[in-house]
């Protein structure tokens, strides 16, 4: 960026936060001025044109996305940062669709101001520009923690594009979800989304399922079927657990990706598809590539634009709101009069670990709202209710937290050698477990852990003397 003073608006009906936004400004060297309303700044543009507009969404009168809509009408170069406290997915959606340059959910660092002002000024006009036809329905998709606005950011970005977006993250973190807000405020809204899990398709079905079949393909073909691609023509399909696509179709797949054409099952004659593709998985597509087990020249195909889902761990800050807008949900799904939670079941809740994330969460709103006697759902509630109802997939992955929390523990006490002890440790209750569900035959656990049986021998020694 050269040395010229470039001229920055800041516009905020907050005058502390406007002071402190102008100030950071200013000492970037830029030449800054503030407004309090969106009419200030009206009056101002009969007279001259930022460099870069900072707004708020939300001012008196007016909303910062209306003047963020007729500057890119009258002023398409000048750039638009939008700031808001109301940071939800619609937001970010509809600052993205009216064409701002960045959306920054406060708080937010000033520094993080300054550095997305500067990317603007090195921009001659911001990327997209307004697009109509801005849906008004809320969207599933809600937290508030900075993992989750850089998922709505991205689908703000993305919705619009034609893109392949590959969705990652842990079962039950709201892939799907994603995948639906994508498709709902892109130009194919009014073309259909079509959902497929490939791993809930036996893989002699899958191909038929995918691109159709012609009468007479294959025993019990007895008319033409029309695959998921066709179905969703014009439109978005989402392919879930994508990594359990077999061999065979993954090479389908990419000649598809590649020249948007394929043929039925049993046909001669190309079908021409315009679709859309969404993929999600919960596994390390990355890892199954280096292994042989995933087309490395698919994953680039669909590994267009990312978007990882956080896992609820990692935004628990966002549980109280989830708790609530499930809770809700629960109480008109079941014609049940909604329930509130304590301070006390609330604090139960949040300490839960969900290995099942969000999914997890939603299944004990449903049945905290039905099983839990009274309006008022207590700790006691929470622990009978849920603790005797957690279920083995649920647990898969509470060790690793355990484990995580205890490393911590050890570590900011000043342990040392605990990478020895928790080890053996480790060792030990896989052994003990493995020869108590064998009846203490040494050669079936062995072969239940999937080491020899003289590996479990020698490693029985230390475990006999009691380490």
């Amino acid at each position: 960026m050269s040395s010229k003073q470039h001229s920055v608006w800041v516009v905020d009906d907050d005058p502390s936060l406007r002071w402190v936004m102008s100030e950071a400004l200013r000492e970037a060297g830029h030449t800054v001025r503030d407004f309090n309303s969106t009419e200030e700044v009206r009056g101002a543009l009969q007279e001259t044109v930022p460099d870069t507009l900072v707004t708020d969404i939300r001012l008196p009168g007016d909303d910062g996305l209306e003047l963020l809509r007729e500057l890119r009408a009258s002023h398409p170069s000048v750039p638009v940062v939008v700031v808001t406290a109301h940071s939800d997915l619609q937001s970010a959606v509809a600052a993205y669709q009216s064409g701002a340059f960045e959306y920054l959910p406060k708080p937010f660092d000033v520094d993080e101001l300054t550095a997305v002002v500067t990317r603007a000024m090195q921009t001659a006009s911001p990327p997209g520009g307004p697009r109509s036809g801005e849906t008004a329905a809320a969207d599933a998709l809600i937290g508030e923690a900075p993992a989750m606005q850089t998922v709505f950011r991205a689908i703000g970005r993305l919705a619009g594009t034609h893109l392949t977006v590959l969705i990652s993250g842990e079962s039950g973190t709201g892939k799907e979800l994603v995948a639906r807000a994508l498709h709902r405020h892109s130009t194919r809204r009014q073309r259909p989304l079509i959902a497929l899990n490939t791993a809930a398709i036996p893989a002699e079905l899958l191909e038929s399922e995918l691109f159709g079949h012609e009468r007479g393909a294959f025993t019990g073909a007895n008319a033409r079927r029309v695959g998921r691609f066709e179905q969703a023509h014009g439109g978005t399909l989402f392919l879930d657990e994508i990594g359990d696509m077999p061999a065979g179709l993954q090479t389908r797949l990419l000649r598809v990706l590649a020249e948007g054409e394929f043929y039925r099952v049993g046909g001669h004659e190309p079908v021409k598809v315009d679709v859309r593709i969404i993929a999600a998985t919960h596994q390390d597509l990355e890892k199954q590539v280096e292994e042989g087990r995933f087309r490395e020249d698919l994953f680039h195909r669909l590994n267009v634009a990312q978007i990882r889902m956080p896992a609820l761990r990692e935004r628990r800050e966002d549980i109280p709101l989830l708790l609530e807008h499930c809770m809700a949900a629960a109480a008109r799904e079941l014609a049940l009069e909604p329930k509130r939670l304590t301070a006390d079941a609330m604090a139960a809740l949040r300490e839960r670990s969900w290995p099942g994330n969000v999914r997890e969460l939603r299944n004990a709103c449903r049945r905290l709202t039905l099983m839990a006697p009274g309006r008022i759902v207590h700790r006691n509630d929470v622990a009978e209710l849920l603790h005797k109802n957690t279920s083995a997939g649920e647990m898969s992955d509470d060790w690793r937290v355990v484990l995580r929390a205890w490393t911590r523990q050890q570590l900011m006490a000043g342990k040392t050698d605990i990478f020895s002890v928790a080890s053996n440790d480790l060792q030990k209750i896989l052994i003990e477990a493995a020869l108590e569900t064998s009846g203490g035959h040494r050669q079936e656990a062995s072969r239940r852990l999937g080491i020899g049986r003289n590996t479990l021998t020698r490693k029985l020694r230390p475990v006999s003397r009691g380490e």
